[in-house]
C-alpha cells in the first residue's frame, strides 16, 4: 500500500511539472513569435474584418463622462510590409449614416447638418502618407476628411498579434489605435457652454480603432 501510494505521488509530481515546463515553452514559443515586431512572410493586403473590429469614437458630456459611439458600415484595407514596416499603408472609409451610440434619437440628431450632415458628406475617411516607429509602438500619418474638410493626422498603434494562415483562411493581424481630434476643426460646431462654462460636448473627440484584418487565402492544392 506504501508503495502504491509512494508511486502515485512520484507520477503526481512528475505530472505537475511536466505541466509547467510545457506551459513555459508554449508560452515562450508565443512570446518569440511576436517579440521584436512583426514576422517575416507575413506581407500582403489585409482587408479590415467587420464582424471583428470597431472603429469608433468618444466624446465627454457636460464635462463628465465620455460618450461612445461607432460606425457599424465601414472599409478598410492594410497594405503590409513585413520587411519595412514604414513602407507600409492603410485607409478605411466609415459611412456617416451608419453612426451608432444607442439610442436613435441622438443618432439622428448626429446625421443632421448640426453634426455629420449625412446627406451632404457620405464618407469619413483616412489614407495614410507616412508611417514610423516610435518607441516600442509605431505612427501612422495620414489626410483625414470629415464633413468636406481633410487635414493630416496621426495615429499611434501598436501591432497587436498575428494568426498564421490555415487551409480555409489566410493569416490574420491585430491593430489597435487611438488619436485625438477637434470637431471644430472639421466645422461640427455644435453644442453650448452650462452656466458654470463647461462645455456641453468636448471639442476633442477621441477616435479608437480595434482592427482584426484578414490576410490573402492560401492558395488552393
Amino acid at each position: 500500500m506504501k508503495r502504491t501510494s509512494l508511486l502515485i505521488g512520484i507520477a503526481f509530481i512528475a505530472f505537475v511539472i511536466f505541466s509547467q515546463t510545457g506551459t513555459q515553452a508554449v508560452n515562450r514559443t508565443f512570446a518569440e513569435r511576436f517579440a521584436g515586431g512583426p514576422v517575416s512572410g507575413d506581407s500582403g493586403a489585409y482587408s479590415f474584418d467587420k464582424a471583428h473590429s470597431f472603429i469608433g469614437f468618444k466624446v465627454r458630456h457636460m464635462g463628465l463622462i465620455e460618450v461612445p459611439g461607432f460606425f457599424r458600415d465601414f472599409t478598410g484595407t492594410v497594405n503590409f510590409d513585413s520587411k519595412d514596416v514604414t513602407k507600409s499603408t492603410v485607409e478605411f472609409s466609415a459611412k456617416a449614416t451608419s453612426v451608432d451610440t444607442g439610442v436613435a434619437a441622438r443618432d439622428n440628431h448626429l446625421r443632421s447638418k448640426d453634426f455629420f450632415e449625412v446627406e451632404k458628406f457620405a464618407d469619413i475617411t483616412f489614407k495614410s502618407t507616412k508611417v514610423a516607429k516610435k518607441g516600442k509602438s509605431w505612427v501612422v500619418t495620414g489626410d483625414f476628411t470629415m464633413k468636406g474638410v481633410t487635414k493630416s493626422i496621426t495615429f499611434p498603434f501598436d501591432i497587436v498579434g498575428w494568426v498564421d494562415a490555415t487551409e480555409r483562411a489566410g493569416a490574420k493581424m491585430g491593430i489597435a489605435a487611438e488619436t485625438t481630434i477637434n470637431r471644430r476643426d472639421y466645422g461640427v460646431n455644435y453644442g453650448t457652454n452650462m452656466p458654470n462654462g463647461i462645455p456641453t460636448l468636448s471639442d476633442d473627440v477621441k477616435i479608437v480603432l480595434q482592427i482584426e484584418a484578414n490576410g490573402p487565402k492560401p492558395a488552393a492544392k
